[in-house]
């Protein structure tokens, strides 16, 4: 529904402190996005014990919902105009379930909910919730949901229920067939689905009247609605006798309880087809008698009910594939086909073997886990003596937190999984030391469990355990003890202790599968965990865990960076969601230099260590946690770039000729355009998950457009000149590089000539730092000095990777006029390293589309060190030609503005975020299928899904007004994208006609609101890099 969902969760009496227990679990929830915000959560217990039944129980939850939505509203006494607009939800919890101590509802599924934000244990309940708020109750008017948690409800994602025009009650059925409903409720309903009688454990014949046409019986189920008009009737049941009798202000008045159920009273009074005589008068299995010694008030209360509900109409919805599995009291009645483990920390060798389920426990090796068995709740201390233990097949062994006035203790159970726990043992009427006089004598209630030694005090599993499995001495020592049954032992379960235990485990499994997924380099996403435990209190302990694996991953860099980026996310969280600003901001403030320095000289441990000691002063507040989240994630930069460097390998230089002195070298490149599978090639996706890339070289308007020319000149200088734009408006900007110290900035992207002082460094020409000074250097080496120039015809953020082909051509064009020899995969490389030790970052298919002629596959496997390999695909010249003929480039007239795209999608990469993940296959594949592509319309579909996929890696990449040229050119295009990230620069399209430039320029031109942009032709260039004739 569109109101927040109330959930009152109704308790036997003398619970409360249970309940409150069930509250704080759906706090928690509520904390981690599974309840709305701002729902109201209650916690209603019956007023006396026994029980008022399930009747009376949700009339007197739905008097005190009346009564705080009443007092919060403003008014003095409960009224029932308060309901009006309200969205209740009353849960009904109280029986004790023996295969956990905290009930069905808490009771641990071994699944998982792929979309949790954030990570928490999926029990009945979250299961229960889930289907409710998301397939049953949607839509329904203001009024009242009543359901059992002593279920899990499954709907098929079809199941839809109409609520037009409605009013009355409605339940929801089930299929079921004959046999099964003999034991059960079963609606007797009409073709409108109007209800006309409820048989419970009807015979045969009368539960054949129910059919359906496939020979199904609609079975009563747990969801329950009633709309507002009948919730005001209910409501005057709180001061009217005997019905007060069901609520606690009717008790407290001094009424006497009555019990009445809510299937065989509340709703059986609705049925068209009885009467009043039959539901006041009638004995009903499963009801309060009317014939007992409180007969007369019973039937008053029914005859109260008749004329208070009396004419509403019963409805009935069904599913022919709804699911409502009851969960077993009496014994272990479904086996399991595999193991399970649940919420448990299994060190060494723990066998778990087929149909057998480990929850809750903390076990050290060897132990091995027989079919059909249950270990819960048992403790590593335990896991010795389990060895010990002679276990065989379908054994139980269960401890349980339990209190005893203050004292809170272990008790420690062992049955048999196909044990009745109900059956009756009549033959051993004379066994008092087991029931004691009075008590049914089952299993349920035999005193069977060790408690406490008359002087050995708190009995423990190797003890207990051991001589219920018949070990030696055992019966004196057992009759010797004081003993529980289970019953009371389920009583006395300290429901807080066992919950806490549980979470405690909850979070030690999840810092082990953190330590598990970073380790093998899962993709699996730990934002959830994270928040989870942020949530939970435990950042302090996953932070010593992330610090732990960053500090032992000296062997694998990429890992080690990914848990720095890892504590940058939990220190966003500890920050909390929109506060303390953005992720992405400066990361050089001084205190951090010290911890960069050590892991900038190669010292992991060390540097892990120096970032630990700093990020305990940064903690205090929402900005300084921001600013800390900063820091980490450039110093994952940090390994990141030294992970890439080991690239380095790959890069072969020869010696050879050296040109005389002031001969230049000349290098021309080509742009590039990426067809496919770009940010595949982005570290470290490309060595995390690897990377598939397929591109094209191209002269714009007939061009080369990037460039760079290298001399040996006389002086021991560096004389670095860079110009940008056509020739009449060409910007030059000249450096001049005298001292060893001018290259000091070669590392800060910004810097002036930062590209060209880096390739001095990286290239090898100069070392820095070093004792020797330049000129030194320069004279020692090559004999004098080096200017280099470069050029390009681009504009800035064109999208044609214009900075990494043009550090390719610089590289070609030092080791040329220096007398050292390269081939191209060689140049590639070098420029992957030489972007990271520019800390520019960035992937390698720029420098592979502008250096490799023509159109090729790259492609890099997921490992390190990373290595490039690239595959010209042998095209046919009809097919080139083609090509050329139907590629346009337009320039948009916007520059790419967004300089944190490449570090935002690094982040939502190294947070493992699915959507990403996922993408990130995707790119892969579609460039595996684009360079199969035979066809125009095969290669345009291709560029149609690459834009699809860059706007997922990078959100924001599409401007408003790219937007609008796109969709304008739409008609014109097989396929289309922005070039590069996106954000701006060039947009190409592969046209449906070749030779549309004009027509193309008439679509824009005519669209309103688009200026500035520009359309050029494209010529395939089958080159790549060019060196040209010396001068």
């Amino acid at each position: 529904s569109e109101s927040p969902l109330g959930a009152f969760w109704q308790t036997p009496s003398g619970l409360s402190y249970k309940g409150c227990v069930c509250v704080s679990e759906l706090e928690v929830r509520q904390q981690r996005g599974g309840l709305l915000q701002g729902t109201l959560l209650l916690t209603v217990s019956d007023p006396q014990e026994p029980g008022l039944g399930s009747g009376g129980a949700t009339l007197n939850a739905l008097l005190v919902a009346a009564e705080h939505l009443s007092a919060r509203a403003g008014y003095t006494v409960v009224t029932a105009d308060v309901l009006d607009d309200a969205h209740i939800l009353i849960l009904h919890t109280g029986r004790d379930f023996p295969w956990d101590s905290c009930g069905r509802a808490f009771c641990w599924l071994p699944v998982e909910k792929p979309a949790q934000t954030v990570q928490g244990p999926v029990c009945c309940l979250d299961m229960l919730l889930d289907c409710l708020s998301n397939q049953v109750c949607p839509g329904s008017p203001p009024g009242v949901w009543v359901c059992s948690t002593d279920m899990i409800l499954t709907m098929p994602t079809t199941f839809k229920m109409s609520w037009e025009g409605f009013s009355g009650v409605r339940v929801l059925a089930l299929p079921g067939d004959v046999s099964y409903a003999a034991n059960h409720g079963v609606y007797f309903a009409d073709e409108q689905g109007r209800v006309r009688d409820i048989i419970y454990k009807g015979s045969e014949e009368r539960i054949r009247r129910a059919a359906q046409p496939d020979g199904m019986v609609p079975l009563v189920s747990g969801p329950v609605f009633f709309c507002r008009r009948v919730l005001e009737r209910l409501l005057k049941a709180h001061v009217t006798p005997p019905l007060d009798g069901c609520t606690y202000m009717g008790m407290d008045s001094g009424a006497p309880p009555i019990q009445i159920s809510l299937f065989l009273d509340l709703l059986m009074c609705l049925c068209s087809d009885v009467s009043e005589s039959e539901f006041v008068n009638g004995e009903r299995a499963g009801c309060s008698s009317p014939i007992s010694q409180q007969g007369a008030v019973v039937r008053s209360a029914r005859a109260l009910l008749w004329r208070i509900l009396r004419g509403t109409t019963l409805h009935m919805g069904m599913s022919l594939s709804m699911w409502y599995i009851i969960l077993c009291t009496c014994q272990m009645c479904h086996p399991i086909t595999s193991g399970r483990v649940i919420n448990s920390v299994l060190e060494g060798d723990v066998s778990v073997a087929s149909g057998a389920v480990i929850q809750h426990c903390h076990l050290q090796g060897p132990v091995d886990v027989h079919s059909g068995c249950l270990l819960s709740g048992l403790e590593v201390t335990s896991s010795s003596h389990i060895q010990q233990l002679a276990l065989t097949n379908d054994h139980i062994i269960q401890g349980h937190h339990i209190q005893l006035g203050e004292m809170k203790i272990t008790v420690y159970t062992v049955l048999g999984a196909y044990d009745d726990l109900k059956v009756i043992f009549h033959h051993l009427n004379c066994r008092t030391d087991l029931w004691g006089s009075g008590r049914s004598q089952s299993l349920m209630e035999a005193r069977l469990f060790p408690v406490f030694q008359p002087r050995g005090g708190a009995v423990g599993l190797e003890v207990g355990v051991c001589w219920l499995l018949g070990g030696p001495g055992a019966l004196e020592q057992w009759r010797a003890v004081w003993r529980l049954s289970l019953r009371e032992v389920l009583s006395l379960t300290d429901q807080e202790g066992e919950l806490r235990w549980r979470e405690a485990l909850f979070f030690q499994v999840g810092r082990r599968r953190v330590m598990d997924n970073l380790k093998s380099q899962s993709d699996r996403g730990l934002l959830p965990s994270f928040r989870a435990a942020v949530l939970g209190g435990q950042h302090e302990e996953l932070l010593c865990t992330l610090d732990s694996i960053a500090a032992g991953s000296g062997e694998n860099l990429g890992v080690a960076a990914r848990c720095l980026a890892c504590i940058a996310d939990v220190l966003a969280c500890l920050a909390g969601e929109g506060r303390g600003g953005l992720r992405s901001g400066p990361a050089a403030n001084p205190a951090w230099s010290h911890a960069f320095s050590i892991l900038e000289q190669g010292d992991l441990l060390g540097g892990v260590q120096a970032l630990a000691t700093e990020r305990a002063k940064w903690l205090s507040r929402p900005d300084l946690l921001v600013r800390a989240a900063r820091h980490y994630e450039a110093a994952g930069q940090v390994l990141l770039r030294q992970a890439v460097m080991l690239s380095q390998r790959f890069i072969y230089i020869g010696q050879g000729e050296v040109p005389p002195l002031g001969e230049w070298q000349d290098v021309e490149c080509p742009a590039r355009l990426d067809l496919s599978g770009g940010w595949s090639d982005t570290p470290p996706i490309a060595f995390e998950h690897g990377g598939a890339v397929v591109n094209v070289a191209v002269k714009v308007d007939g061009r080369r457009p990037i460039g760079a020319r290298a001399r040996r000149i006389k002086e021991p200088r560096l004389l670095l000149v860079s110009s940008s734009g056509v020739q009449d408006d060409a910007i030059a900007m000249e450096t001049v590089c005298e001292r060893l110290e001018d290259l000091k900035d070669h590392c800060v992207p910004y810097a002036p000539a930062a590209l060209l002082k880096a390739v001095c460094v990286c290239s090898g020409l100069v070392t820095y730092p070093s004792r020797q000074s330049l000129d030194e250097q320069l004279l020692q080496r090559w004999g004098g000095g080096v200017e280099i120039h470069t050029w390009s015809l681009l504009p800035h953020g064109s999208g044609l990777g214009t900075s990494s082909i043009l550090a390719g051509a610089v590289l070609a064009a030092v080791y040329r006029c220096t007398g050292r020899t390269y081939d191209t995969d060689s140049l590639i490389h070098a420029v992957l390293h030489l972007e990271q030790m520019l800390t520019t970052g960035g992937g390698w298919q720029d420098q592979v589309g502008g250096l490799v002629g023509g159109v090729k596959v790259a492609r890099s496997k997921a490992c390190l060190p990373l290595r490039v390999e690239v595959e010209r695909l042998p095209l046919s010249d009809d097919f080139l030609l083609s090509l050329q003929q139907h590629l346009l480039l337009v320039y948009t007239g916007k520059t790419r503005l967004a300089r944190n795209l490449l570090q935002d999608t690094v982040r939502r990469w190294y947070s493992r975020v699915p959507s990403i993940v996922e993408n990130a296959g995707q790119l892969v594949d579609n460039a595996e299928e684009c360079a199969r592509a035979c066809s125009l319309p095969r290669l345009g579909a291709c560029l149609e899904r690459y834009w699809g996929q860059k706007k997922v890696m990078a959100p924001g990449c599409e401007p408003a007004a790219v937007r609008t040229m796109m969709d304008a050119l739409r008609p014109l295009a097989l396929g289309q994208t922005l070039a590069g990230a996106g954000g701006g620069g060039f947009l190409y399209l592969l046209t449906r006609q070749p030779q549309q430039g004009e027509a193309v320029r008439q679509v824009l031109n005519n669209t309103q609101g688009l200026r500035d942009f520009s359309v050029h032709p494209v010529e395939l260039d089958m080159d790549g890099i060019s060196l040209l004739k010396s001068s």
